[in-house]
């Protein structure tokens, strides 16, 4: 961090000698706690102390004359800060890597693959074209729910009832293939 006066409003008129200050007392405390929160990550981590730190030090300006932010209040404030990103971040993350068709088939030979192919296409083939659709978006392309409904232009909604009724159809018809499909 720079010994600069951001010149910000909200900032305690004591200058950049609070931020340094700041820094100087809970930096290191706080990039271990938030280390250990996103596993590794250390130039996130040092991002996330960082607007961590900024917030106090724009917060000091609101408070009494003399507050000054607790090493517990920091880590809250830097523990909202990460479960906010993993959040977004886990969103996506996790719907494109858990509905992928790779995901759900194992590595088989080439001959294994076109009796599997030519039973998804049998089995896609019998149902709607909406179904097949929502099918293709969220499994083949690996779409989240709401890229699918914008790709559509349906309500998000809809991409969550066609893809349950699709599925549903699906084990109903071929019972023997009902955990490849879930």
């Amino acid at each position: 961090m720079t010994g600069s006066d951001p010149g910000t409003g909200g900032a305690s008129s004591s200058g950049d000698g609070s931020i340094r200050r700041l820094y100087e007392e809970h930096h290191g405390p706080l990039l271990r706690y938030v280390s250990s929160l996103i596993r590794g990550d250390r130039q996130r981590a040092e991002d996330f102390v960082q607007e961590t730190l900024v917030r106090a030090w724009l917060n000091t300006g609101s408070q009494p004359p003399g507050w000054s932010p607790s090493r517990a209040w920091l880590m809250r404030v830097a523990h909202n800060l990460v479960i906010d990103w993993s959040r977004r971040e886990r969103v996506h993350a996790e719907i494109q890597h858990e509905h992928t068709l790779d995901h759900h088939m194992e590595a088989v030979d080439p001959m294994s693959q076109a009796v599997q192919r030519r039973f998804m296409v049998h089995a896609l083939s019998r149902l709607s074209h909406a179904h097949r659709e929502v099918l293709f978006y969220v499994y083949v392309l690996g779409c989240t729910g709401p890229d699918v409904a914008d790709a559509l232009g349906i309500p998000p909604g809809t991409v969550k009832s066609r893809t349950h009724h699709a599925m549903r159809e699906l084990r109903r018809r071929h019972p023997e293939h009902a955990l490849a499909a879930a």
